[in-house]
């Protein structure tokens, strides 16, 4: 790749991606050109004839091995947007997904709701890069949010996340499994928890299997395990008429759904479904309780 310019340089890598076998070999030829020559998208076009230097070539060389290693693009930039948000990654944080946006969305739907008269109290149980905490606040400006993970190196991502984007004021992150280690009382409770089946992970897409934190996967013998956990925990810690607000993975609606049941929440709101068609976001809601007759 000596002494050729950015825009040859781009369509190689991109040439190379397609003989990969990469289908987002375009985009994703630009976000590393990008990456490597410190460019924007506009800075790539005015800069389209400019050679590129011996240090941009090597740079850039080893993008593409990593990336031709079927290591995701996020994984070598170290962040991925979420929600319109720039977000630092960190090797114990997942690659937030658009799928994981119908939490939000679902969870802003139901927040409209929710006590207008005073500062919406949110926890975000295994916030990871702190994704779906900082994309509803970033929404809600008078909100506050705590995030719980198990991982310290995790929650460390996060807490730059918030600070980066201006929310440190309102983000707080606690270190524990689930919610165990958290007292008094949220509107909202969201979480994008561990889903796959222990026995599919095998067969997951490599840029999955190999580079997300299996302990952000699996979700045990049913990948069910993990909301066994966490919605006792919710309804623990749910305000009277707060709500649950969860991922799930293909074909999970209903096993979740009885699961906020036997814990005593009221399935409410439609599932939301992402791009694919799949069910994905599913709320409960925890009822005041009746006054006797």
């Amino acid at each position: 790749m000596s002494g050729v310019s950015v825009d040859e340089a781009r369509r190689l890598l991109a040439e190379r991606f397609r003989s990969a076998g990469i289908d987002s070999a375009e985009i994703d030829a630009r976000l590393l050109v990008g990456a490597a020559l410190r460019l924007d998208l506009t800075g790539l076009i005015t800069s389209a004839s400019r050679t590129l230097s011996k240090r941009e070539v090597s740079k850039l060389a080893a993008f593409a091995e990593r990336r031709v290693a079927r290591e995701p693009v996020a994984r070598i930039l170290g962040e991925k947007e979420f929600w319109g948000l720039p977000l630092k990654l960190s090797a114990e944080t997942l690659v937030p997904r658009p799928d994981t946006e119908t939490v939000v969305e679902l969870a802003l739907q139901l927040a409209e709701t929710a006590h207008p008269d005073r500062e919406l109290r949110i926890l975000d149980i295994g916030t990871g890069s702190g994704a779906i905490l900082l994309a509803l606040l970033s929404e809600l400006p008078s909100a506050i949010g705590i995030g719980s993970d198990i991982s310290l190196a995790a929650l460390l991502t996060a807490r730059c996340n918030a600070a980066e984007l201006g929310f440190a004021s309102r983000a707080f992150f606690v270190k524990c499994n689930y919610a165990a280690a958290l007292a008094g009382r949220f509107d909202l409770v969201v979480s994008n928890p561990p889903y796959i089946p222990s026995q599919d992970i095998a067969g997951l897409d490599i840029e999955v299997r190999e580079h997300d934190p299996h302990l952000a996967l699996d979700g045990g013998p049913d990948g069910l395990d993990a909301y066994r956990a966490l919605i006792p925990g919710a309804v623990r810690l749910l305000a009277s008429g707060g709500a649950l607000v969860v991922e799930a993975g293909r074909g999970q609606i209903e096993g979740v759904t009885g699961l906020m049941r036997g814990a005593g929440l009221t399935t409410i709101a439609e599932p939301r479904a992402d791009l694919g068609g799949i069910l994905r976001a599913i709320a409960g809601r925890k009822l005041p309780p009746q006054k006797p007759r």
